[in-house]
């Protein structure tokens, strides 16, 4: 188990992304009568649901939007969504894997492709980018939840594969079939998380900065601001006051 590593740091577009409310719960909605769709509607029997809600209770979105993408499912609605993921390379040579939830095969990857091509990268073949990466469960708790030996202990019982601490969250990741398992046992300990889900951690990182750095947050940019962009995935590093230099 390591205690400590990058991760976070490569994940920081997300907390930007976070601030754009209407678009992030558009994605939350959908991804939740995707999950209702391919299971029962009822999140105590269906564990992709479960995870999906709690995605998206954990950005705070209204119980309302939850129910109502939830009936979506039962309209058909999702019938029309495919899932697809796209494999790239960012400035840098940075390995990028973005999650698409579409019901337009072709305008997604016209657009995905045009953005990249827009922004110093090049989309790749299927597989050009994933071995570079390991698909994991992940569960997030803030810092004030626990102490690192007694978040390190509690996710070594549970059966996780490793936990980060820093100043301000513990992220256990576990293997994706254990997820569930790893979520229920830390809630009886830690409570409700503060977010969890599938994501995709590389295996190691390319180090970025200068224009690199900033032409790779741009390409990023604009991938989350695409409608039918779900998540986005680098295995870039930029250091702390290389970010801070860039969001200045």
């Amino acid at each position: 188990m390591a205690g400590h590593s990058k991760f976070k740091n490569i994940q920081f577009r997300k907390g930007r992304q976070d601030k754009i409310r209407s678009k992030l719960f558009s994605k939350l909605s959908r991804d939740i009568t995707l999950a209702a769709k391919t299971g029962v509607p009822d999140p105590k029997d269906n564990a992709r649901l479960r995870l999906a809600i709690a995605a998206a209770k954990a950005e705070s979105m209204p119980k309302d939007n939850i129910d109502r993408a939830i009936k979506k499912a039962a309209g058909g609605e999702a019938d029309t969504y495919e899932e697809i993921r796209y494999e790239g390379f960012g400035p840098g040579g940075v390995g990028l894997i973005v999650e698409v939830l579409t019901d337009n095969r072709n305008r997604a990857a016209a657009n995905v492709r045009a953005i990249f091509g827009k922004n110093g990268g090049a989309l790749g073949e299927t597989g050009s980018v994933a071995f570079m990466f390991d698909r994991l469960g992940e569960v997030v708790y803030p810092a004030k939840a626990a102490s690192d030996d007694a978040m390190m202990e509690a996710a070594i019982e549970a059966g996780a594969e490793d936990v980060e601490s820093d100043e301000e969250t513990h992220t256990v990741f576990t293997g994706f079939e254990d997820l569930g398992a790893v979520i229920e046992a830390l809630e009886a300990k830690f409570g409700a998380p503060k977010r969890t889900g599938i994501v995709w951690r590389p295996k190691s990182l390319t180090p970025v900065e200068g224009e690199q750095a900033a032409s790779l947050l741009k390409l990023m940019d604009a991938l989350d601001d695409e409608d039918d962009v779900q998540t986005v995935f680098p295995n870039s590093d930029i250091s702390e006051e290389e970010m801070e230099r860039l969001s200045a």
